[in-house]
């Protein structure tokens, strides 16, 4: 394939002939005709007419395609019917339709194929549809797929070039130092053609790992990539990326061999579709996840995991030393990358992001406390072949009940504390649906199936949620519209743009956390203060060099000399004068 064809400069060509050699050596310059002859195909893809690549109207709703059902409409006509008549989609711009390929477990991450949409969801002009009214976020589960998929149903019988798509290992050999998700075996027999063979599956038995090292399997997933930027993604996720690549005798997570496939996915991105934003999904302590930044020359976005962990642990136990030292580690993102913020999505609170933040005996009272509000504490295998505790299962709203479980006006006013921090984090805010909606544990998701993660995974009729959030006597009416007027004042100052600076203050107070953010033209300076106990709260203000300002949550007037008085898990965003 001519690369001309492509309109790419020498320099595109180059850096994408030298990735593909350091991944496959010899093999590279017949791989780079293949991916030209693949990218031909989208040269086409028009940019999304935006001015700039983010801003502070940048909200993500996670959500699934079937999150709200309704008769025997497509779901994912109803989702973008639920945003129209609440006015959601005028104060969330982007929705991340979590999994929405035919499936065979784990709720949408073990992919059956990649291009086609699950028929109770609708189909790809359902997807253009809701595209039309909202940006969209979609999932390229790339680690591994389904069993029940073509590519690993022709392995099995033996078909090329399938047989080389998938990792076999010999169960004899060593592999201790592989890096454990899950308290699952890594190797699962299979019966094939060619008699039984131990296939790696990092996730569980359903999920069978992809072998990147086979030049084909990157050429599909990056085909799969621009078909999505085609079909409308604005940002794509790439799920489970750090497992990705595999090579006994090592770790197999955060491979060198890794991150040059997310930047070959961004060198590819940028020359055909420069308006698609890439997130990497690595559930790993901060100075590994921030790894996948590069040198601005990877991922845009990286979810920021100690988060969710860290706020929990700070609100019960009403300390924010933790969580006031972490922020003022984080420092600035490379230039052209932001953190994706978040307190829950559709996996648990993991905690792994908690190693080194907090100590031992503090990730046990918080596992406890979890426990004690109903909810579950699921594991991984450890190199001794011990279970250490990996994720928290257990819906947000659930998880900040408060220690007088008769004062739901309480609990409600400690969960938007939380969620009024994180919007106001530098970096783009990802809202998970069911805190929007201040969804409890669903236990009996649970018991169903006998997965911890449907705790936190309900699926909603219609019209039960609108009644849900309609009805004043119900704690999910009080949690929806605060909600929502936190959305409307975030997405109106410029001081909450994602490139704006952030800076900690000092609150003189251990249960309060602190912290400024200025827009980036300088123009608009907001102090954000999230009172963390349960108790009246008196703070030092000075360091605001400021007189007074204004509450924009209240509209109320903010006299900084002296001290500053703030209810029982307050928030407060004071914008200065």
């Amino acid at each position: 394939m001519d690369s001309d064809s492509l309109n790419l400069n020498e320099e595109v060509v180059v850096r994408l002939r030298t990735r593909l050699k350091t991944l496959y050596g010899e093999r590279a310059d017949q791989t780079l005709d293949h991916l030209l002859a693949r990218m031909s195909k989208y040269d086409h893809l028009p940019g999304q007419g935006r001015k700039s690549r983010w801003d502070e109207r940048d909200i993500v709703l996670i959500a699934y395609g079937d999150q709200v059902r309704h008769s025997d409409h497509g779901t994912l006509s109803v989702l973008g019917g639920f945003l129209e008549t609440t006015g959601l989609d005028r104060l969330i711009n982007t929705v991340h339709i979590l999994p929405f390929c035919p499936y065979s477990s784990d709720d949408g991450f073990s992919v059956v194929d990649y291009r086609r949409i699950d028929p109770p969801l609708g189909n790809w002009d359902d997807v253009r549809r809701l595209g039309k009214r909202v940006d969209l976020m979609f999932d390229l589960v790339l680690n591994h797929v389904s069993q029940q998929s073509h590519w690993f149903q022709a392995y099995l019988a033996g078909e090329e070039p399938y047989t080389r798509y998938f990792t076999e290992v010999d169960p004899d050999a060593d592999l201790s130092e592989v890096t454990r998700p899950r308290s699952l075996p890594l190797l699962t027999p299979q019966e094939t053609s060619r008699g039984r063979k131990h296939v790696w599956t990092t996730f569980s038995a359903d999920q069978i790992d992809l072998n990147f090292a086979e030049p084909a399997v990157l050429i599909e997933m990056l085909d799969i990539l621009m078909f999505y930027a085609e079909q409308g993604a604005r940002i794509i996720r790439l799920d489970a990326i750090a497992y990705l690549w595999k090579q006994l005798g090592t770790t197999c997570i955060h491979l060198s061999e890794t991150h040059e496939v997310v930047k070959l996915m961004r060198d590819v991105l940028e020359s055909i579709a420069p308006h698609v934003l890439l997130l990497t999904e690595t559930n790993v302590p901060h100075a590994e996840n921030i790894s996948y930044f590069g040198d601005s020359d990877e991922a845009h976005m990286v979810y920021q995991f100690s988060l969710p962990p860290l706020l929990l642990d700070a609100l019960l136990n009403e300390d924010a030393r933790p969580l006031t030292a972490w922020l003022r580690s984080l420092g600035s993102p490379p230039p052209g990358t932001t953190f994706f913020n978040f307190t829950a999505s559709h996996d648990g609170i993991g905690v792994r992001p908690l190693e080194g933040l907090v100590p031992p005996e503090r990730l046990m009272r918080l596992a406890d406390a979890v426990k004690a509000r109903g909810g579950l504490v699921s594991t991984r295998r450890m190199a001794d072949g011990s279970d250490s505790a990996y994720e928290l299962n257990i819906t947000y709203f659930d998880a900040l009940r408060g220690p007088k479980p008769s004062d739901p006006g309480g609990h409600v006013r400690r969960f938007l504390a939380s969620q009024a921090l994180m919007l106001s984090l530098r970096g783009i805010p990802g809202v998970y649906f069911h805190s929007l909606v201040g969804t409890p544990n669903n236990h009996t998701g649970v018991e169903a199936s006998g997965q911890a993660r449907r705790i936190n995974r309900r699926k909603y009729d219609l019209d039960d949620l609108m009644q849900a959030i309609s009805d004043p006597a119900n704690h999910q009416q009080s949690v929806f519209s605060g909600y929502q007027h936190l959305l409307r004042t975030r997405i109106a100052q410029p001081a909450f743009h994602p490139d704006g600076a952030q800076g900690v203050g000092a609150a003189g107070n251990d249960r309060v956390v602190a912290f400024e953010r200025i827009s980036p033209r300088e123009d608009q300076r907001i102090v954000v203060l999230i009172n963390l106990s349960s108790r009246t709260e008196q703070i030092d203000l000075g360091w605001c060099d400021r007189a007074s300002g204004r509450d924009l949550l209240t509209g109320e007037p903010v006299d900084l000399r002296g001290t500053f008085t703030m209810d029982p898990c307050q928030a407060a965003w004071i914008e200065l004068d």
